[in-house]
């Protein structure tokens, strides 16, 4: 919450009282429940919640609830006449802080709150060291599969403009453009693309009625084009991507030429794509042309087109995943 800069005598008036002084030094450092305070300073709960209660209207702490808890903590934002003036609060603190340090009391509290801290890490890790066999299908049902994929590209570089090769649906774009500066999506298929721009508007107006915050996806231009023959401008991406893309190609050769083409030196390419199989029906059924790549395929298709540092890995397998093996190949433009 909000709190007022507070006269200099009300401030004062509130550390007339050791107990709500050691409360402070408490609360300087961690969150903490009235229980918590109770425990720490041996305390019944209705003197504790009064102590606070007199420190919240003097401006001294703020709460937040958390679930059906409530958590307090030491505040000291009450802002001075400049932006160089710490405040009242700042500056009184300091000094009340000075008179604590070394008191037995003091001492005793900060001992008891290593033991109240001891309880919320016991909790946890009696948690997992209960849970430890089945962490991996819980985390799924509570959070899904695919969060800490969507979490990871907050690694890329913001600057970044980045090519979709082969982008699809937009699924991939998708993720990519909340975290970098451009996402160019290219795709040989106009149906693709106009599923990728409903996707894209279906999105948009959903994080609006959420209120959400982010960069929409004004930052993803979709552009068609072959891949053997990309509609981009050389040395003019940082990254690219092809996601299950390189077995419909009938040049995929080519397509990592061209790659290396746009991308400027030094940048990267993620090839995702199936290991060798014998799924022949895959040819009628979802216009393969090839059935998958082996990693020595891979790492000489990249090397004749450019790339260094190659590096070719199986993916695991989903548990409920019907298709062929899959692998992730990266390398750079040298």
């Amino acid at each position: 919450m909000t709190v007022a800069t507070l006269p200099l005598l009300d401030s004062l008036s509130a550390l007339a009282d050791p107990t709500r002084c050691r409360m402070l030094l408490l609360l300087e450092g961690h969150e903490l429940t009235v229980s918590e305070l109770c425990a720490v300073v041996q305390l019944p709960q209705s003197t504790v919640s009064r102590q606070l209660k007199t420190l919240a209207d003097a401006g001294w702490v703020t709460s937040r609830r958390d679930g059906t808890s409530r958590y307090y903590s030491l505040n000291l934002s009450n802002p001075g006449p400049s932006t160089r003036d710490p405040g009242p609060h700042a500056q009184l603190w300091a000094l009340t802080r000075a008179q604590l340090e070394g008191k037995s009391a003091t001492t005793q509290d900060l001992r008891r709150l290593e033991r109240v801290l001891a309880e919320r890490r016991a909790a946890s890790e009696h948690f997992f060291a209960s849970s430890s066999g089945q962490w991996d299908r819980l985390r799924e049902e509570l959070f899904g599969v695919d969060f800490a994929f969507r979490a990871l590209a907050g690694l890329l570089d913001d600057e970044w403009t980045v090519a979709d090769l082969g982008c699809g649906t937009g699924a991939m774009a998708a993720v990519l453009a909340p975290h970098v500066k451009r996402v160019i999506g290219v795709d040989a298929s106009e149906e693709m693309l106009d599923a990728a721009r409903r996707r894209f508007s279906d999105e948009a107006d959903a994080s609006e009625r959420r209120g959400a915050s982010g960069p929409p996806p004004m930052n993803i231009e979709l552009r068609h084009g072959t891949l053997e023959a990309l509609p981009v401008s050389s040395e003019s991406v940082d990254a690219a991507t092809l996601m299950l893309v390189l077995h419909h190609l009938p040049s995929p050769a080519q397509a990592l030429g061209e790659a290396a083409r746009i991308l400027k030196p030094g940048g990267r390419v993620l090839i995702v794509d199936m290991a060798p199989h014998e799924k022949e029906e895959y040819r009628q059924q979802m216009g393969h042309v090839w059935l998958g790549f082996s990693e020595e395929q891979m790492k000489k298709m990249l090397t004749t087109a450019g790339f260094t540092r190659v590096k070719v890995h199986a993916l695991p397998p989903a548990t409920t995943a019907k298709g062929p093996a899959l692998f992730a190949a990266t390398a750079r433009k040298s």
